[in-house]
């Protein structure tokens, strides 16, 4: 069985890969990031599916981006709402873009699949249903791996190559709900909002809440999430 680092948030697309990676056979080391962000339920999302899983090694990595801010999500700036997330042809990129956070965690990943010997690791980009977000397309991801073969001793000596793995990136969100549900996904103990109330509960008006209830109405269900 091969190890993998699996960088999992406690939202539906990492929940779904989490789920597909398991089902592919590796054996997976979770990562999870408390790094400031206002949407810190989807910690406890995260905890729930890798107890659900049996993921025995799930660590949660402490980092503070409100450092920097420059983003909705580590910063005071409203959460945008209500906004057309249908229209990404504009090139626009929201507010809600955490600045290098893919790269960051990333690097973290990269790191602790060093120490593991692991050559895989996955992460739930999506390029179709999605935000707009540059570091969640595959130019990015090619790049990444590329480098990251370049900066391990694994990738120069020719021991270790490392893959990372975005089985995720070309589904409309509603295949990785049904891809999810095939797997046996509880998609009620999963968190994607961006901006829920103090319980917890879903605004359904952010970029996330969108695509998510647009994604299930395509799979031709109703969202098991709880909103406000």
């Amino acid at each position: 069985m091969a190890d993998a680092v699996l960088l999992l948030s406690g939202g539906l697309d990492s929940t779904t890969l989490l789920a597909f990676a398991l089902d592919e056979g590796f054996d997976v080391h979770a990562m999870t990031f408390r790094y400031g962000q206002r949407h810190a339920t989807e910690l406890e999302a995260a905890r729930r599916a890798a107890a659900r899983y049996g993921i025995r090694d799930h660590v949660i990595v402490d980092i503070d981006l409100r450092t920097f801010g420059g983003s909705a999500l580590t910063s005071d700036l409203d959460v945008p709402k209500d906004r057309d997330v249908a229209r990404n042809s504009d090139g626009e990129i929201p507010i809600t873009y955490v600045p290098a956070r893919n790269t960051i965690f990333l690097s973290f990943a990269l790191a602790w699949s060093e120490v593991l010997g692991a050559g895989d690791i996955f992460i739930g980009v999506n390029a179709l249903d999605y935000s707009g977000y540059p570091d969640c397309r595959p130019e990015y991801v090619r790049a990444y791996e590329r480098m990251a073969n370049l900066a391990t001793r694994g990738g120069v000596e020719g021991t270790n190559a490392v893959r990372i793995r975005t089985p995720l990136i070309d589904l409309t969100k509603a295949q990785i709900i049904q891809l999810g549900l095939r797997l046996g996904v509880d998609y009620a103990e999963t968190q994607s909002c961006y901006d829920p109330d103090p319980t917890g509960a879903a605004c359904g008006r952010c970029d996330a809440c969108q695509l998510r209830l647009r994604g299930f109405a395509d799979a031709g269900m109703a969202d098991p999430a709880r909103y406000v």
